[in-house]
């Protein structure tokens, strides 16, 4: 039986390496360098067809420990709730008023970058307290 070592999150958007750099501001993740040869990914890009140009970027941890997330160029925009959407953990270990200070300053910073605030989930017997999100494309992510 083979076990799965890593797992990627891949994103259809309409501008991949803006919607990468994005979420790099948001998780702490990193753009990887640069194919071998080439001193930016711009210089690479330029050495692509002009279809493939812009078509895809990538962001990782670079601890190692988070999943790669990649983004691919599609036609068509968004049209749809996300059928997966990645929960950022911005109140881990804090409980009431603490922990939706903490979501309410995280969702300042992510607004300052793009990101629209959607709604405020107050915590119940079931739930704890989240913001939903959405990026500069309108994906749907939580801050939790």
């Amino acid at each position: 039986m083979v076990s799965v070592k890593q797992v990627q999150v891949t994103f259809d958007c309409a501008k991949p390496e803006r919607l990468a750099r994005f979420w790099c501001e948001i998780l702490g993740y990193v753009v990887p360098s640069p194919p071998e040869g080439f001193d930016t990914w711009d210089d690479y890009n330029r050495t692509l067809p002009p279809e493939k140009q812009d078509a895809g970027f990538a962001c990782s941890d670079p601890t190692g420990v988070g999943p790669r997330l990649y983004f691919q160029r599609v036609p068509e925009g968004k049209v749809v709730k996300n059928r997966v959407h990645l929960c950022v953990r911005a109140g881990t270990g804090l409980v009431g008023e603490e922990r939706l200070a903490a979501l309410q300053a995280e969702s300042d910073r992510l607004t300052a970058l793009g990101a629209v605030q959607q709604r405020v989930l107050l915590a119940d017997e079931e739930n704890e307290s989240c913001i939903v999100m959405q990026d500069i494309e309108g994906n749907e992510f939580c801050l939790d």
